[in-house]
C-alpha cells in the first residue's frame, strides 16, 4: 500500500494501536460511542448510548457520514450491494433514527468530493469505504488506490492545510490475531498539525481515537472509555 505508506511516512504513525473487538461492529461502536454496545455483526437493533452525534450536537458542531455505496440519504436499512449497516454506526444510534434531520447527515460518499469542492465539509466528517475498497473484500492495492484517488485530494486541499486532521485507522486486525482482542492495525495521523516522520510505540486503542477527534474540537465531554482513554496529544505539535 505505497499511497498509505507514503502518509506514515510523511507524518506521524501509532505502531502500538490495537482494535477492541472481533467482529467488526464493537469497533465502530467504540470509535463513536467509547462502549463496545455489541459484539454482534447481524445487530439490529437501536442504542441509546450516549455517542459523538450528540455530544457534536449539543456542542454546535457539524458532522455527516459520508458511507460508499450507501442507497440513499438517510437510509436506515440494512445491508444492500457493497454496503455493510455495521460499517455505520450511525444508523444504530437512537439520536439519528428518531430525527430526519440528523438521518439527513448519512450521505453517499459521491458527495464527499463535491463538499471538499464547495468548502463546505462538517467539523467531523466519517469516512467508511464499501466492503470493495477497504482492504476486506478486495485487495490491499484496490484500498490504497481508493485512498490516493479519493482522500489525495482532501490532504492537498487549501482548506484542510489550514486546520485539518486525518485519522485513518482500520476496524480490526485480521480474525485470527486476538492481541488485546481485537488485533494489531495501523493508525496514520495527517494534517498540519501533526508531527512530521514521527512514530509512537504508546498503546492505544479506538476510544482513544474517539477522545482524539472530539478534543481536537475543543470538546470535552467525552463519552464511555473515551474519557479514561490514553491521550493521543503526542502526535500534535506543539
Amino acid at each position: 500500500m505505497p499511497y498509505l505508506n507514503s502518509l506514515a511516512s510523511q507524518y506521524s504513525l501509532a505502531t502500538q494501536y490495537y482494535a477492541n473487538a472481533h467482529p467488526s461492529i464493537g469497533n465502530y461502536f467504540m470509535l463513536t460511542t467509547g462502549q463496545l454496545v455489541s459484539v454482534d455483526d447481524a445487530f439490529t437493533g437501536t442504542t441509546n448510548a450516549d455517542n459523538i452525534v450528540r455530544i457534536l450536537n449539543g456542542a454546535g458542531k457539524t458532522w455527516k457520514a459520508y458511507e460508499e455505496s450507501i442507497p440513499s440519504v438517510g437510509y436506515l436499512g440494512g445491508n444492500t450491494g457493497a454496503y455493510l449497516k455495521r460499517h455505520d454506526p450511525f444508523s444504530y444510534f437512537s439520536d439519528v433514527i428518531n430525527d430526519s434531520n440528523e438521518a439527513a447527515h448519512l450521505v453517499p460518499f459521491s458527495q464527499f468530493s463535491a463538499d471538499l469542492a464547495a468548502n463546505s465539509l462538517p467539523n467531523f466528517a466519517f469516512v467508511a469505504p464499501n466492503i470493495n475498497d477497504d482492504a476486506h473484500n478486495g485487495t490491499l492495492q484496490q484500498a490504497d488506490s481508493w485512498l490516493k484517488a479519493n482522500i489525495g485530494p482532501l490532504v492537498g486541499s487549501t482548506q484542510f492545510q489550514q486546520d485539518g486532521l486525518l485519522i485513518i485507522v482500520f476496524d480490526e486486525g485480521d480474525p485470527f490475531d486476538l492481541q488485546n482482542v481485537g488485533g494489531h492495525v495501523p493508525a496514520i495521523l495527517v494534517g498540519p498539525s501533526v508531527k512530521r516522520g514521527y512514530q509512537s510505540t504508546t498503546f492505544y486503542q479506538h476510544q482513544s481515537t474517539l477522545r482524539l477527534i472530539l478534543t481536537s474540537l475543543g470538546i470535552t465531554s467525552l463519552p464511555g472509555a473515551a474519557a479514561g482513554a490514553p491521550d493521543m496529544g503526542e502526535f500534535i505539535q506543539k
